[in-house]
């Protein structure tokens, strides 16, 4: 086992420990969260065996993943058997170890490598993402959502037809102005979400949507430059993955958000994606759209 700092080993390209958990523990992602959201006094600590590595921060007497719990909505260590990096890493960084965000399919095999490194280990549930299964088609979607919610969504988009014009999804994948219209569209929403997209934060999604499979989905305001709603996420053999999202509040009426969700579904099911991952969060729509619960555990341990 070793202990290092390089995004560059190889052991990166290994595939998560946890199964579906789209960017999340990849180096790419990863290293934009270290490159924008690090601490001062944050200390990167890779631990790598022969089958598994763990991207760590130490911080003053805490350890955690890379990546905070906020803006990672899963964490996962990578290759099969992570284990003897987690031993020995737990046995020689003394502190206090909190690592968030583990699907549950992914928690025994963190327990067993921290407890055998010699620490006490506590698993307390922590939050949930919200994932729909995909079926073949899109008919037999709707089917699954029953009755009243597949009237809604088409009464939505048939009412939406009606104040913008026609319905207009596009999906970009560079940094352009529909990742502009996003941006534009976030700092439009009331409260909290509207002042969530500093400058700050709009440096750290210019440098996700350049990566690998992150794209802009938006509805066009038909014979405009302008978006009526946009969504900021993720694709790969796995699914869809929801990141972040936002919508013209001047057309409330139309429900712009809804119906890009609904047609978000439909362009994953042609795609061929088996989930649409709504990610973190137990909001009461997610399950309208025919979500299902899927748990997630931080694990606290001290040697």
């Amino acid at each position: 086992m070793t202990l290092h700092r390089r995004w560059d080993s190889p052991a990166w390209d290994a595939p998560p420990l946890a199964p579906a958990v789209g960017p999340f523990a990849g180096r790419g992602f990863l290293q934009v969260m270290w490159e924008h959201r690090r601490r001062p006094g944050d200390e990167l600590v890779f631990a790598e065996s022969a089958e598994g590595l763990v991207a760590l921060v130490r911080n003053d007497g805490d350890v955690r993943f890379v990546g905070e719990a906020d803006l990672t909505d899963y964490h996962s260590p990578l290759g099969p058997d992570p284990r003897p990096a987690l031993a020995e890493a737990v046995a020689t960084i003394d502190g206090r170890w909190e690592l968030d965000s583990i699907p549950v399919e992914g928690v025994d095999p963190v327990v067993e490598g921290l407890e055998g490194g010699g620490a006490n280990v506590e698993v307390v549930e922590d939050t949930v993402t919200a994932v729909v299964s995909l079926p073949a088609t899109f008919d037999e979607y709707l089917a699954s959502i029953g009755k009243k919610q597949r009237h809604e969504l088409r009464r939505k988009r048939r009412r939406y037809v009606e104040v913008v014009g026609s319905l207009v999804h596009e999906a970009h994948h560079d940094v352009g102005w529909a990742f502009d219209e996003f941006v534009r569209l976030h700092r439009l929403a009331a409260g909290d979400k509207g002042t969530f997209m500093t400058a700050d934060m709009e440096a750290l999604f210019r440098a996700l949507v350049a990566l690998e499979g992150w794209r802009v989905d938006l509805l066009r305001i038909p014979g405009t430059d302008r978006a009526a709603a946009a969504m900021f996420g993720y694709a790969d053999d796995d699914g869809y993955f929801l990141y972040n999202s936002a919508y013209d509040p001047e057309l409330a009426a139309a429900s712009p958000g809804w119906v890009l969700l609904g047609t978000m579904i439909e362009r994953a099911i042609a795609e061929g994606r088996p989930r649409f991952d709504f990610l973190k969060g137990d909001e009461e729509y997610k399950f309208r759209f025919g979500a299902e619960e899927r748990r997630l555990c931080t694990v606290r341990a001290m040697r």
